[in-house]
């Protein structure tokens, strides 16, 4: 049985990020994915995630606990965050292997339930560790968006200029016109 249609408008950010951006405003109201199991199993799905981890109000659970904790650290300070996010890795560890084709590292859970939510908080340990800069929300004042900004030159704003991006050229282009 195949998931539904994941109905966010941003999707494909690193899985920290995408995590942030399963709430997202809509017609001036908050959307939540993962109000409930089924959104879970979008998200999964989505993320290439659901062949390993099953759907469940456990998952569930973790998952948005892994989501206020980026999202302190993210939106708020990573001294807030910090132990936010560590209580969720805690969960969770790398076991280094050594196989035919070389040096392996593979995520370990003691309870697999706590795998996504796992997997979401060490990927931002990663933006962190690789630019933690290019971690930017979106510009646009009723935007909630996360992106990671991969532009050459890293003046990134908008989670999408075809969304945010052009509201606020027309929005400009507007107040200028009234001007004048």
């Amino acid at each position: 049985m195949s998931a539904a249609r994941d109905p966010r408008p941003l999707t494909g950010e690193p899985l920290a990020l995408d995590l942030l951006n399963t709430r997202w405003n809509k017609e001036g109201a908050t959307q939540d994915l993962l109000a409930d199991p089924e959104g879970l199993a979008v998200w999964l799905a989505s993320n290439g995630l659901d062949g390993a981890h099953a759907a469940d109000v456990d998952a569930l659970s973790h998952l948005r606990q892994a989501r206020e904790a980026l999202q302190t650290a993210v939106d708020g300070s990573l001294t807030q965050g910090a132990p936010l996010v560590d209580a969720v890795l805690a969960h969770g560890r790398i076991r280094a292997r050594l196989t035919e084709d070389g040096a392996a590292e593979e995520p370990e859970f003691a309870d697999r339930s706590w795998g996504p939510a796992w997997l979401a908080a060490r990927n931002y340990l990663d933006l962190l560790r690789e630019a933690p800069d290019r971690i930017r929300t979106c510009a646009h004042e009723t935007c909630i968006l996360h992106f990671y900004d991969t532009s050459r030159n890293g003046t990134r704003r908008w989670c999408s200029m075809a969304a945010c991006g052009n509201r606020a050229k027309a929005s400009r282009h507007y107040a200028r016109s009234k001007e004048i």
